[in-house]
């Protein structure tokens, strides 16, 4: 029995899913935007850009004036959620003074 039900997903739009994410890390609070990335407490920690159809994404793994960047190229909704979990829980653990 073929699993054709008539129902895809939509594509992944790598544009549409920078302003939901760039909208997220505004409503945190904890971020500034600055150029092409964001800061936390004036330190780089986020950058952001869309690069052949997929997002990609250097998260800090501490806020420091040179951090070590964690990589993520997004290209479906799923890794989306994941990134964004990241963000909040890495965020988080910032602005408790939770440096791991």
């Amino acid at each position: 029995m073929a699993d054709d039900f008539g129902f895809a997903p939509p594509p992944f739009n790598a544009d549409n899913a920078l302003l939901s994410l760039k909208r997220l890390v505004r409503d945190l609070r904890s971020l500034a935007e600055r150029n092409d990335g964001f800061t936390f407490g004036g330190q780089p920690v986020l950058q952001l850009s869309v690069v052949d159809g997929a997002l990609h994404a250097k998260l800090a793994r501490r806020a420091a004036r040179t951090p070590e960047w964690d990589s993520y190229k997004v290209g479906t909704q799923p890794e989306l959620r994941k990134l964004q979990d990241e963000i909040k829980r890495r965020v988080s653990r910032w602005a408790e003074g939770r440096d791991e």
